[in-house]
């Protein structure tokens, strides 16, 4: 389960702001821009905490405090994240400092409660569960390689098109083993 579109939520207390902003993603490699892209937005917001849960088994996950004391911001994000039953999301706290200190529980409550609005907000699917691999063949392998893809109905990303060429592709697993035989009757080389 994961969420469909960016979703947004806001907590406020004591002159402090907790803007939320949760966004589906795949892989760890579309966290950092979206994190920065945030950092810029909201250059004056005092934290910009995070926390995110990746992979079809949820395996790959990760909290940031950013400045905040141990655990008061990032594991009460991703706590929410685990407590929704979702993978495969980013969420990013930004808070303005109102200047009255809420102390750790408060710090706690706002994170955990900024982040259930946007959870709220957000409109929850569910994901089939897929592997990510990248395929390497020669130039005039392609038209077998485009009709695999095809048939199995199967995004192609990351497309690389040369004396040699590459192309990405997500599978869902239980289609894994059907993929690998079609292709290594193709292909030189498969990367997961």
């Amino acid at each position: 389960m994961s969420i469909a579109a960016p979703a947004q939520g806001l907590f406020k207390d004591n002159g402090s702001r907790f803007i939320a902003f949760a966004y589906p993603v795949e892989s760890i490699e579309e966290v950092k821009p979206l994190v920065d892209a945030l950092k810029k937005e909201y250059h004056d917001a005092r934290h910009h905490c995070f926390a995110y849960r990746i992979g079809h088994k949820g395996d790959v996950f990760r909290a940031n405090d950013d400045g905040e004391p141990s655990g008061s911001a990032g594991r009460p994000i991703l706590g929410q994240i685990d407590s929704a039953g979702l993978s495969d999301i980013l969420i990013v706290v930004v808070r303005y400092f109102g200047g009255i200190k809420l102390g750790i529980p408060g710090l706690i409550r706002a994170y955990k409660t900024s982040t259930a609005d946007a959870l709220a907000a957000a409109t929850v699917v569910e994901k089939t569960a897929c592997q990510h691999f990248t395929v390497e063949f020669e130039y005039l392998q392609m038209n077998s390689v485009m009709k695999v893809l095809k048939d199995m109905g199967l995004p192609q990303q990351n497309q690389v098109f040369g004396e040699k060429c590459s192309i990405g592709t997500k599978v869902p697993l239980s289609q894994i083993d059907t993929f690998l035989e079609k292709m290594n009757n193709i292909c030189l080389n498969i990367v997961k």
